[in-house]
């Protein structure tokens, strides 16, 4: 099979689409015919050699695929069979013609949904679910913080608040991408220099946030912190403004608030198929009706996967960007 090969760690320029070992799926598992896939993260750090695969996983870059099931081994207990359609969520291996892929981390596409479009749900949707609903329990009538709103799982996040009937407030550093979550309902907070506690008491009448949903990580802790309201949560599912920062435990305490870490790659098969039964119950009639939609801010050929890596590493993407694998 052909699969994006990472020769060294570096930029974008050392990945290679080149001849590699076809995957076997073993127990538990299916083979899937991918059809796209898209550009996480993760992708990045991994390229700069800087966020290794889970052990037994795929050294192949990309967490999601989406393609049609080609083989169901014996050892395998699954209604899934060949020819389904399924999006998935894997540890690895997503930029490559096959995927071995747990059966259970496996969702059905629903009918008439291009492989594009497909491609872009599952690393960010599942994320903002699980940040917001499953970890965060946001509820109609709270507020929800979410920063990097531009980003894939802001975006998808916007869509969640107002599928809640929740208040979403989206960050970003540039005020044009602040405003990208528009559309879905999310009010735009341009972060400055000073933060952006003050404005976000101030825009919900010093109420704070309920549920925060941060991608950002050291940078974002102290105001993340001073914006709580009572009881607030703090879902951390990412670190791009650094790992480690003071935290004022007073001022949590004060709020009776709550901290939590959360990633889906790191997660075990078992934790994985639970969330992405919760979330497929959940969301995937939503997407039937319209009420939940992928953004896409472009699809490449997979021949052009450095070119994505460069457009999502300059911030320049507004939702995902889609690598097609096969027509």
């Amino acid at each position: 099979m052909r699969a994006v090969i990472v020769t060294e760690p570096g930029g974008p320029e050392v990945l290679r689409l080149a001849e590699a070992p076809d995957p076997v799926p073993g127990p538990g598992e299916v083979l899937i015919a991918v059809r796209a896939t898209a550009v996480n993260r993760a992708d990045l750090m991994q390229r700069r050699g800087l966020y290794p695969p889970p052990p037994g996983a795929s050294e192949v870059l990309g967490l999601e695929a989406v393609g049609e099931v080609v083989e169901v081994p014996t050892t395998t207990d699954t209604p899934l069979g060949v020819g389904d359609r399924v999006m998935c969520l894997v540890g690895g291996g997503g930029y490559a013609e096959l995927a071995a892929v747990p059966a259970s981390n496996c969702i059905l596409i629903p009918n008439g949904m291009p492989w594009a479009d497909a491609a872009a749900i599952p690393e960010v949707f599942i994320t903002a679910y699980q940040g917001l609903v499953r970890l965060g329990g946001l509820q109609a009538g709270d507020v929800a913080l979410v920063h990097s709103i531009a980003s894939g799982v802001g975006t998808a996040a916007a869509q969640i608040c107002r599928a809640l009937d929740a208040h979403c407030i989206g960050t970003s550093r540039d005020p044009l991408r602040a405003q990208a979550a528009a559309p879905w309902g999310a009010e735009a907070l341009a972060v400055g220099d000073d933060g952006f506690a003050p404005q976000v008491l101030q825009m919900t009448e010093s109420h704070g946030a309920d549920v925060v949903l941060d991608l950002v990580g050291a940078k974002y802790l102290h105001d993340n912190v001073a914006c709580l309201a009572r009881g607030g949560r703090i879902v951390l599912t990412g670190l791009v403004g650094g790992r480690k920062a003071e935290l004022d435990m007073g001022a949590l305490l004060a709020r009776q608030g709550t901290i939590v870490g959360s990633t889906l790659r790191g997660r075990t098969a078992d934790e994985k198929a639970v969330i992405m039964s919760e979330f497929a119950d959940w969301a995937m009639p939503l997407f039937a009706n319209g009420a939940l939609e992928p953004v896409i801010d472009r699809v490449l050929p997979i021949e052009e996967v450095a070119e994505a890596h460069r457009h999502v590493e300059a911030d320049s993407a507004v939702g995902k960007v889609v690598l097609l694998v096969a027509p």
